[in-house]
């Protein structure tokens, strides 16, 4: 038994098809997808992703390699260049290539080299720790020379590092992903492992919008006996048909809500201190033409990260976890159309973006993000069709695991980075109830790897 449909929700009921068990899936929509949803949020025939855009992780996902989603309708589009990161100054593009990236980056160019070239030979290693639950690694070397530079601050790392302030802003811009300030101990890794999967695997689209993962999962699963419902929220154990286990896609404050469940106060206690990062606001557009970038060479990314130098982001990272926001926020953009035409009209185009906000704020940024796209692409708001602004409620609204507007299951700080959210981690005090969501190990991205680890361990137990 699964409840959500999510993509842990998905991996997580693939993995116990798999062993040829019968098992169900609900989801509380009447639409499968959680995260990965699509759907006409601003005009007729233009395809916004209603959460997730861009996937490293879904491409990295060792769990996804291995099924053969492909034929079952996903296909990944790679945009030329994973990210862009527009300066006044200039833009830096991180390429696929460390080397092509490295010689725009100035003094910076043999230091970049000497440190991402052995992490993107090593990552087919480093991938086994990053997107699994703590456990000895199967490659300690690889794991170590990687964890000697990973913890510590991306601010202190940034500085220390390097001297240009384009690739400082840069490898700022990927550390922001962690939507922790950059003075914490764990941004440094997300920095790196952001930087390392773009040049080792890319940073993907798929075809279609989002919402082509989940059918793709999906598809896979009914062909392997799965069944799926939609439209029935479980607030209690007994909406449940009878099962020996249970794994729930959903984050610790929902676990605790739903009734007839029994845990020890100690645990109950560990789940209600859970604690969730900053919410977003995010704005999607449709477009009459595609955003007319100052520096032409971002139009080759599929991210665009909108946020000026190192200084600024951190002080825009550091904003919501004080309950405040930054007058030129931090923006995450993805054009998408730009390299899938099926997801608008003939020469028409969409954008994807969105900025942090303190944890269940309803503050609307929109203008704040638009003015920073403006930016750095003059004249964009002239080719505006329309656009759709969610706030944090909204976001809770399409999906309620995104508790306050956090898109990632809970806050990324090192007291619960790895051991999510309590020591057991995916399992509870209840023998035959589970957690599969990205509050679990190794938590936020679409990789199914929280849903398909927490499979494992349930599956050890029947």
């Amino acid at each position: 038994m699964i409840v959500g449909s999510g993509p842990n929700g998905l991996a997580a009921a693939t993995t116990i098809a798999q062993t040829g068990r019968s098992v169900l899936v609900i989801e509380a929509q009447e639409e499968i997808g959680g995260g990965t949803r699509s759907a006409e949020l601003t005009l007729p025939g233009f395809i916004h992703d209603v959460c997730s855009a861009v996937h490293p992780m879904g491409i990295a996902s060792p769990f996804f390699r291995s099924l053969p989603l492909e034929k079952h309708g996903l296909e990944w589009i790679h945009p030329p260049a994973p990210v862009a990161h527009p300066l006044d100054s200039g833009a830096v593009l991180i390429e696929r290539s460390v080397e092509e990236t490295a010689a725009n980056l100035g003094a910076d160019a043999e230091q970049y080299v000497n440190l991402f070239r052995p992490f993107v030979a090593d990552w087919t290693k480093l991938e086994q720790t990053l997107l699994g639950p703590p456990r000895l690694p199967q490659h300690p070397l690889a794991v170590a020379r990687f964890g000697l530079s990973a913890w510590r601050s991306a601010y202190g790392f940034a500085q220390s590092y390097f001297k240009d302030e384009r690739t400082r802003a840069a490898f700022a811009g990927m550390a922001a992903h962690s939507i922790v300030p950059l003075e914490n101990l764990t941004t440094a890794a997300f920095g790196l492992v952001f930087t390392v999967t773009a040049h080792a695997v890319g940073w993907p689209i798929a075809r279609g919008g989002s919402r082509s993962i989940a059918g793709a999962l999906a598809s896979y699963l009914r062909s392997i006996g799965g069944e799926i419902v939609t439209g029935m929220p479980v607030t209690s154990l007994d909406q449940l048909p009878k099962f020996r286990v249970a794994l729930f896609d959903i984050t610790p404050r929902q676990l605790l809500n739903i009734n007839r469940l029994q845990f020890p106060s100690a645990f109950h206690q560990n789940l209600q201190r859970f604690r969730y990062g900053p919410g977003v606001c995010k704005v999607d557009w449709a477009l009459d033409a595609p955003i007319p970038w100052k520096f032409p060479d971002c139009a080759r990314a599929g991210t665009v990260h909108v946020g000026g130098t190192l200084e600024e982001i951190a002080a825009s990272e550091r904003a919501p976890w004080q309950g405040t926001t930054s007058a030129t926020p931090f923006v995450l953009l993805a054009q998408p159309t730009l390299f899938d035409p099926t997801r608008a009209p003939a020469g028409k185009h969409i954008a994807w973006a969105y900025a942090h906000v303190p944890n269940g704020s309803n503050l609307d940024i929109s203008d704040a993000i638009e003015n920073q796209v403006e930016r750095f692409a003059p004249g964009f708001r002239n080719r505006v069709l329309r656009r759709s602004v969610m706030l944090s409620s909204d976001m809770e609204q399409h999906n309620a695991n995104l508790v306050g507007g956090d898109i990632a299951g809970g806050a990324a700080l090192a007291s619960q980075l790895l051991l999510r959210p309590t020591w057991r981690m995916y399992g509870t005090p209840m023998k035959d109830i589970y957690l599969c969501s990205s509050s679990t190990p190794p938590g936020a991205g679409v990789h199914g790897m929280c849903g398909h680890f927490a499979a494992l361990k349930a599956l050890k137990a029947l």
